[in-house]
């Protein structure tokens, strides 16, 4: 007999998919398989927009924040300073601040990986000039 050579695909996980066995009304057993998804497969799906996150926060954060000055604004104008609705404006107000803060921070990571990214790139280019001319 010959073996023919095993084919790897690329993306997918060279471990076992995990089983989940049911039991129908019937008393048969229906096997359904889970498929394990990888990086490079959520990548390809979403085009990238995984490490993008900083700007799907952007939005809700404005929201949150907006609500939060609306809802701390009222509970201050009729002074019920320590009601449910006051606290819940803070909570909200802070939520927005927090949100708004921790996207500013991962954008300027993001920037700065970039950078460092490009400036590799950059060197490595240069040497090869170099390496052509020399």
């Amino acid at each position: 007999m010959t073996e023919e050579p095993v084919k790897e695909i690329l993306g997918v996980p060279k471990s076992l998919t995990p089983v989940i066995m049911e039991k129908n009304p019937k008393s048969e057993v229906v096997v359904t398989t889970v498929p394990l998804v990888t990086e490079v497969q959520l990548m390809a799906a979403t085009g990238g927009a995984e490490l993008s996150c900083y700007r799907c926060i952007i939005p809700f954060a404005v929201v949150v924040f907006i609500a939060g000055v609306v809802v701390t604004a009222v509970a201050y104008s009729f002074n019920s300073h320590g009601s449910i609705i006051s606290i819940f404006g803070l909570v909200l107000l802070s939520s927005g601040l927090l949100l708004l803060a921790s996207s500013a921070l991962c954008w300027k990571v993001r920037q700065r990986n970039k950078k460092a990214k490009r400036r590799e790139s950059q060197t490595a280019l240069v040497v090869n000039q170099r390496s052509l001319f020399a």
